[in-house]
């Protein structure tokens, strides 16, 4: 790859790492209802997963899922269920920050890890930066240097949402204003399924 197409796949996975979407919608209310350091699993397991899921379709997965597209369907309905079933416990979190949230907890880095193989925006990211700017015929380097790309400037990109998602507990220590805090993420999530289910 050029110079110059680094930096426009850079540009791309800023822009599409830092807009609203299931990942950055999730991680924002972590921070809200966790604080930044009980979020920071979280925030790994969205930037790791996503570039490995890169790396491993870059790699060839791809491939195998086209001769298979009824996995994908099925990856896409057991997203949208699970992305329903986040939205319903999201709504339904009772618990101020810095509260002892009992039973509660945030997702950790396994859960976000999985969650990036069901999310709707970060497919069209994958396969968006692997049609975009790997050549068809794209060694492993370039495939793991953009996996890993997007690995790193994840972390800033999607971490500004945990960041902002702290600093708003405490105008959020009011059990009501959390509560429409948290449905209005709910139906944040729930919004982000209609491109998926519309496809």
């Amino acid at each position: 790859m050029s110079p110059e197409l680094w930096i426009a796949a850079s540009l791309f996975a800023v822009v599409s790492l830092i807009t609203p979407g299931p990942n950055n919608t999730m991680i924002l209310t972590s921070g809200v209802n966790f604080g930044l350091q009980r979020t920071l699993p979280h925030l790994l397991g969205i930037c790791i997963g996503f570039g490995l899921m890169q790396m491993l379709v870059g790699l060839g997965l791809h491939g195998v899922l086209g001769q298979y597209p009824i996995v994908l369907e099925c990856m896409r309905y057991v997203g949208g269920a699970y992305m329903v079933w986040l939205a319903w416990n999201l709504a339904t979190s009772r618990t101020a920050p810095g509260v002892d949230a009992g039973n509660s907890r945030p997702l950790g880095f396994w859960g976000a890890a999985a969650f990036q193989w069901v999310n709707p925006k970060a497919w069209v990211m994958c396969m968006t930066a692997m049609t975009a700017y790997l050549p068809a015929d794209a060694n492993p380097v370039q495939v793991l240097l953009l996996g890993s790309l997007f690995t790193l400037l994840g972390l800033p990109c999607v971490g500004s949402w945990a960041a902002f998602g702290s600093s708003m507990r405490k105008f959020l220590q009011d059990p009501l204003k959390l509560r429409i805090f948290n449905n209005a993420m709910a139906l944040a999530l729930v919004a982000s399924l209609y491109p998926m289910l519309m496809a």
